[in-house]
């Protein structure tokens, strides 16, 4: 990392992918080191999901040669099961996707959805990729600060160990009990399409900030949205309001000397309810992007 960022050009975006036996965890706190973390954030932890596996009940589609990488790495976690391993890596994703989506009919596809629900954290968004494509627009700019977020992003040896703590201070708190107990309160969107779309909404002029985060807030929670952003008019502001939202993280903010062009484009899966996103922001006109 110290090497890339030292780079007379240093890069914009920097993906890092990881052996599918890997645990995210450690490799996101190494962003929290004091020489990269004034320069670098963890934009998202992307998990990506042999979906016609998990649809046979496994977590990949050649376990025998899952096995056979797993004993050849020295690096990799020996110990713990892979479907534990698998749990883990949920558990730390920002975004899941369900690779191989197009071999799997709808029936399969929201059953895999279903049983991959159950294991994410709050406003983790499912997509599906079919031919290995996916809009770049939903893979990169999530912003979710990760390596600031670790205590909710627990493998199940740290989470275990924090149990194991607690109660050797007699401070014993159910912590499998409170993750399934949060997660029935979790809200995932129900997505039946696997292509994105994108439309343009021109916006009215809006009365404060205030109202802006609380209209796109409320247009982000329609099903199948995943991004919105743009820029607005506040009525006796000159400088516009820029917007960037994506999952359950709403941006906005006045920024002097830009340009206002006063739209909002919305980015989700196709066959979202435009009208439902429309509604929340105040019945806008649609046009198409």
């Amino acid at each position: 990392m110290e090497m890339l960022l030292e780079r007379e050009q240093a890069p914009d975006v920097i993906v890092i992918e990881t052996s599918g036996l890997a645990l995210p965890q450690p490799l996101v706190r190494a962003f929290n080191w004091p020489s990269v973390k004034p320069r670098v954030t963890v934009d998202s932890v992307v998990t990506v999901v042999d979906a016609p596996a998990v649809a046979a009940g496994k977590v990949a589609s050649d376990e025998e040669a899952v096995a056979a990488q797993r004993a050849a790495d020295e690096a990799l976690d020996h110990e713990s099961p892979v479907e534990e391993l698998f749990a883990d890596q949920l558990t730390c994703a920002d975004l899941v996707v369900l690779s191989k989506a197009d071999l799997l009919n709808e029936e399969e596809l929201a059953a895999v959805k279903a049983t991959i629900n159950g294991r994410l954290r709050d406003g983790v968004e499912i997509v599906a990729a079919s031919h290995g494509e996916l809009a770049l627009d939903v893979l990169l700019g999530r912003d979710a600060g990760a390596e600031d977020d670790m205590d909710l992003r627990l493998s199940h040896h740290e989470a275990q160990h924090a149990h194991d703590h607690d109660h050797d201070h007699d401070h014993y708190h159910d912590h499998d009990h409170d993750h399934d107990h949060d997660h029935d309160h979790h809200h995932h969107h129900d997505h039946s399409h696997d292509d994105f779309e994108s439309f343009v909404l021109p916006t009215r002029r809006f009365t404060s900030i205030e109202e802006v985060k609380a209209q796109v807030e409320a247009a982000m929670k329609v099903s199948g949205v995943l991004r919105i952003k743009g820029s607005v008019v506040v009525e006796g502001k000159a400088a516009p309001v820029l917007v960037q939202a994506v999952g359950p993280r709403v941006e906005a903010w006045f920024a002097a000397g830009s340009e206002s062009h006063s739209k909002l484009v919305v980015i989700g899966l196709a066959g979202l309810d435009k009208h439902s996103v429309n509604a929340a922001l105040s019945e806008f006109e649609l046009v198409s992007a």
